[in-house]
């Protein structure tokens, strides 16, 4: 770290950070990637932010927020200057008269769902690591999780964004009729040249980008051009939130929330072979489910091995409480045998009646298929299985010494019909490397989070990581799939983006890009700007 970069800091006043100990602590995020920063900023408002872009575009620096670091894909790490927005971007108000709220980056979700309980009301595109995340990261990476299947991802959500762009400004977006964006187009500042410049991109390439849009009804790859322009409106809010940073600074967010459901009840189907799961998914879309997930034998095997804790976080003290937690998967297991895959289908709603209907209607399903399936019979019972899907990451990062769990194929998306006769293939190629695998995924739509676990000590683990992805990949697009339906591109799969929309589309991603950063200040060597020599390079 040069004495430049920190006098040039000290002068305008900020706080940050040089010691070893805190460069280490922000040079990991939950990915594969370890990146020091050459420094650690706490921007302690708008103002300071301002200063940072414009000291960034002077001295040849980058600027990389982050909020709580629980990216999967490296979004947030850096060999430039890092902002961390967790220490003073943490405010937030509820209009629960409006059903809104008003956030900045740095708030946890925790906190904000703890006051949302108060009113009964709940942002419902949270990710399985809602104890840990924050809401920048769920904006910049265009979040969804366990109820996107009913409610959507967090685009759906995002009224409207104060974003600092690359003139050092501060500037408002929200959804504008096209008559307003011909106001905005009128503008002499750089605003009105982005107006302008966006307007003509859209237009040129309306037929494009329409014939592009993806064919699965999630999608967190490159930027949300689909969404953004249409012949009554244009909304930058689309292209902002997903972008991982790339664009501009998010600095506050208006949000909508919805009132959350009265009642609701949860089934688990143990399902032991796969052939008739893209007919069973469909039977059960036909009831409407809230959520629709999975996780598979190897995750509930690990579940299984840490039953005690798992009970302890639950509630459930001692030996007996444990056992008998957890006696209906036993008896489970004794008459079928480990399952290939556990579905958590959940109905919710203000009816309770109709939500029994849907429940009665699904046992019909699964007597259908033969399946075996239970209702958790108390709260604590639904708990455990909601737990196996949200910690299965968690407790392979902390419980699997010797081994790492390696996030690098763990987000993409096909359409359901498909999944019988993909996961075969899928299994096949990491079955290849004999490595140990963990799936879980939103069955709904399709996505699915891979974590294999890996030895990093070993010298051909960089280079087996890199072939699976090729492979992977490939059979994704063979499928019109996309490669990150939740977690976004980041340093592991920014690469291949050219490769995931063709070259027309990726290059009109190179222009929103350049018409915005026209100095490359924002979170280099992501989205457009990432290479495949990164993946190598900063691997742990």
């Amino acid at each position: 770290m040069s004495q430049h970069i920190k006098d040039l800091l000290s002068d305008l006043g900020l706080e940050f950070s040089t010691e070893e100990k805190t460069l280490k602590e922000y040079s990991e995020d939950k990915s594969i990637f370890k990146i020091e920063p050459q420094v650690v900023i706490f921007p302690k408002n708008s103002e300071d932010i301002k200063k940072l872009v414009n000291l960034a575009k002077d001295n040849n620096y980058t600027l990389t927020c982050r909020a709580a670091g629980t990216d999967m894909s490296g979004g947030p790490l850096t060999d430039s200057l890092l902002l961390v927005l967790t220490k003073y971007f943490t405010n937030f108000s509820i209009d629960s008269q409006n059903n809104t709220a008003i956030v900045q980056p740095g708030v946890y979700f925790r906190d904000f769902e703890k006051e949302l309980n108060k009113y009964n009301l709940m942002l419902p595109s949270y990710p399985a690591s809602k104890e840990l995340c924050a809401l920048g990261g769920m904006i910049n990476n265009n979040s969804g999780g366990e109820k996107s299947l009913k409610y959507g991802k967090t685009d759906k959500y995002v009224l409207q964004l104060k974003v600092i762009l690359a003139d050092g400004e501060e500037y408002i977006f929200e959804r504008l009729s096209l008559n307003e964006v011909k106001q905005k187009m009128n503008l002499s500042n750089f605003e009105g040249e982005i107006y302008r410049q966006l307007y003509n991109l859209f237009k040129d390439n309306n037929e494009l980008i329409k014939k592009s849009k993806p064919k699965v009804s999630k999608n967190s790859s490159g930027y949300n051009i689909w969404d953004a322009f249409n012949d009554e409106y244009f909304d930058l809010t689309k292209l902002f939130v997903g972008a991982q940073g790339t664009l501009g600074i998010v600095t506050e967010a208006k949000l909508k929330l919805v009132p959350k459901d009265n009642f609701s009840k949860l089934a688990v189907i143990f399902i032991k072979d796969l052939k008739n799961l893209p007919l069973f998914t469909n039977d059960i879309l036909s009831l409407n489910p809230t959520s629709l997930e999975i996780t598979d034998d190897h995750t509930f095997k690990i579940f299984m091995r840490f039953a005690r804790e798992m009970a302890s976080l639950l509630g459930a003290r001692g030996v007996f409480s444990t056992i008998r937690l957890f006696l209906p998967d036993l008896m489970i297991i004794l008459k079928l045998g480990i399952p290939k895959l556990i579905v958590l289908c959940e109905f919710s709603g203000d009816d309770e009646a109709e939500i029994q209907e849907k429940i009665n209607k699904l046992k019909l399903i699964n007597q259908k298929y033969n399946f075996l399936y239970r209702i958790p019979t108390s709260e604590i019972d639904a708990n455990k299985y909601w737990r196996l899907r949200r910690d299965t990451y968690r407790l392979l990062r902390e419980k699997i010494k010797h081994l790492s769990a390696a996030p690098f194929i763990d987000d993409f998306i096909i359409q359901p019909q498909y999944l019988s006769e993909f996961l075969p293939q899928l299994y096949n190629i990491l079955d290849s490397y004999q490595m140990i695998y963990t799936i879980s995924g939103h069955l709904g739509d399709g996505n699915l989070h891979i974590i294999p676990l890996v030895d990093f000590t070993k010298k051909e683990t960089r280079e087996n990581i890199v072939e699976i992805m090729e492979k992977v990949h490939s059979l994704v697009l063979k499928y019109e799939g996309i490669l990150t339906a939740e977690h976004n591109d980041g340093i592991i799969r920014g690469p291949y983006l050219a490769k995931e929309f063709g070259t027309e589309i990726f290059n009109i991603f190179q222009t929103i890009k350049n018409i915005f950063d026209p100095h490359n200040i924002f979170n280099n060597y992501k989205k457009t700007k990432a290479v495949k020599e990164y993946i190598l390079r900063f691997m742990k």
